[in-house]
């Protein structure tokens, strides 16, 4: 029998006692604390790294005592930058050195402005990419033009390549301690800076302080068989190691293990735990491998465990268990993604007027985005392998969400149906079982995709091949219960389709009430001599397979919730 877990305490280590520090004055923090403590955070982005990189700005802004509000470029208001003390941007680049959509028409009103950030501190984070010529080039145009427009630069610009974590952690860190010392009037409190520091980190030490409860699991007697691939030959194959590991580790852990003290070529995406790039496929399951732990994955927890760990498909492999996702970041940049508020009622929140919605609506929006790694969301469709011009489920999901946000205007919610009613939109996914099998993340995202696919369909007029025909079929069906007279000779193309479908027994069938239900196919021989008004444009349902079988799908779901 399996030993039960058992559950420790870990508490952290004891501090050696460090002496106080010295004070710059009594109650010179609090009083830059006092007052207006808004931060105001905006992002121009491509594909979504800036506007992500600004809510964790956001969020990190509390431990400072600073309230972050991020924004969007599109559509704000440049003149109430104005009445602004402290403002943050974080820009990507986009192709040639070009402003993000979402930035363009901001900057160039920023461009012919006047000075009107006379007391205004500002710092900007550029992320770009070192292989292309204008390295960065958003974020050094926005980072001239807010000292053009009066602004002063409380930190330094930092420019990011590709892999921005690092070095946009840093500035984040050196720009908070910095910003957090301008005080209400909007002077900058320089000599607070080491003290803010202090302060933050304290309460980032307070939030996570006291002892944390770990569940530690039996040890299990395990082979992990690896996926390797060595781009320098191009050969590929698995590595198999017997390991004994403690069942609370994570797949990570077990990465970082036998990379340590088996073989240090092997290679793999490391980082944070939640690290939504970090994702392989475990025993068939595709998950972020911090986040899992090897009790929850590994098969025959006896002496016969096994766990199979790939690089996840829809991705061109590089080494090992590291892949590309250029092919996602590509299509993640060209659909466009960006939210345009319309004219909705709204709340008056402190000093701004925030859009609301219902708690049902907002709760099944958050349910629908509730997913780790977008980039682990795209390779669960068995779709994108095939066909890499697909936009993928993770890109359907952040559309579909986006249009059903009460907020949105009509005009970005036409903008979007029509952008997953597009080729290599949501009509192109097959089969929603691939995505539905992958945890709470697939769930959730299969219903949004399928959502999305029946309202693609309506919009569209169901007009592929079969659509319409299938359309009107499918509401007699559901408004009478069973198929008749009506339905059948239309389905059956009349008298010549009944001679074709008698030869088949389909017939038969038809008249002697073999249905699903039970009940029978018609109620007398009207449907059989009827004139066939739908001849030569009913496909046959009965006798030949629908081609477009997504359309009969959507089809009956949308009559599901009419009937």
């Amino acid at each position: 029998m399996e030993a039960p877990a058992e559950v420790t305490e870990e508490a952290a280590p004891a501090a050696a006692e460090a002496p106080a520090a010295e004070s710059v004055g009594e109650g010179a923090l609090d009083a830059v604390m006092a007052g207006d403590r808004d931060l105001h955070i905006l992002f121009g982005s491509q594909s979504g790294n800036s506007e992500g990189l600004c809510a964790l700005i956001a969020k990190k802004a509390a431990a400072y005592g600073l309230v972050g509000h991020v924004h969007d470029m599109d559509g704000f208001d440049l003149g109430s930058m104005a009445g602004m003390k402290r403002v943050l941007i974080a820009c990507s680049t986009w192709g040639e050195g070009d402003q993000p959509d979402n930035a363009e028409e901001l900057y160039n009103q920023a461009k012919g402005s006047a000075k009107i950030l006379s007391n205004t501190h500002f710092s900007v984070c550029a992320l770009g990419d070192t292989s292309y010529e204008f390295y960065c080039q958003s974020g050094k145009e926005w980072d001239e033009v807010l000292e053009k427009m009066g602004g002063v630069r409380i930190a330094d610009r930092v420019d990011c390549d590709v892999d921005y974590d690092v070095p946009a952690a840093a500035w984040t860190a050196e720009v908070l301690s910095r910003i957090a010392c301008v005080d209400d009037s909007g002077t900058f409190q320089e000599e607070l800076v080491s003290e803010m520091a202090s302060y933050a980190a304290g309460d980032s030490k307070a939030a996570g302080s006291g002892d944390v409860a770990t569940v530690a699991m039996p040890e299990i007697q395990l082979v992990a068989n690896i996926f390797r691939y060595n781009a320098d030959t191009g050969e590929t194959g698995v590595d198999a190691w017997a390991c004994a590991v403690p069942g609370h580790h994570s797949v990570l852990d077990l990465l970082r293990t036998l990379k340590a003290t088996q073989d240090g070529t092997l290679s793999f995406r490391d980082g944070a735990v939640d690290d939504p790039t970090t994702g392989v496929s475990v025993n068939g399951r595709l998950v972020l491998p911090g986040l899992t732990r090897l009790c929850d994955v590994a098969r025959d927890k006896g002496d016969g465990a096994q766990i199979r760990i790939e690089p996840i498909a829809a991705y061109d492999v590089i080494r090992d268990l590291v892949v590309d996702y250029t092919s996602f970041d590509n299509l993640r940049a060209t659909s466009k993604p960006w939210f345009v508020g319309g004219q909705r009622e709204g709340t008056y929140a402190g000093k701004t007027v925030m859009g609301t919605m219902d708690a049902v609506t907002a709760t099944e929006l958050h349910a629908s985005n509730d997913f780790a790694s977008p980039q682990l969301l795209h390779a669960t469709s068995d779709a994108v392998p095939f066909n890499r011009a697909y936009i993928g489920p993770a890109l359907v999901t952040h559309l579909w969400n986006r249009s059903c946000d009460p907020r949105i205007s009509d005009k970005s919610r036409k903008a979007i149906l029509e952008s997953l009613a597009d080729t290599h939109g949501v009509k192109a996914e097959t089969d929603m079982a691939s995505i539905h099998r992958q945890g709470t993340m697939g769930a959730n995202a299969a219903k949004s995709v399928l959502e999305a696919k029946t309202a693609v369909l309506a919009h569209d007029g169901y007009n592929g091949r079969h659509g319409k025909h299938v359309w009107w079929y499918t509401w007699s069906i559901k408004s009478s219960g069973k198929v008749n007279e009506t339905t059948l000779y239309r389905t059956v193309l009349g008298p010549m389709g009944l001679v074709n479908n008698a030869l088949s027994g389909v017939s038969a069938r038809m008249i002697f009430g073999f249905t699903r239900t039970g009940r029978p196919m018609f109620n007398e021989l009207l449907g059989m001599v009827a004139p066939p008004a739908g001849i030569g444009k009913m496909p046959k349902q009965f006798n030949s397979l629908v081609e477009n079988h997504h359309e009969v799908v959507s089809i009956f779901n949308e009559m599901d919730g009419r009937f």
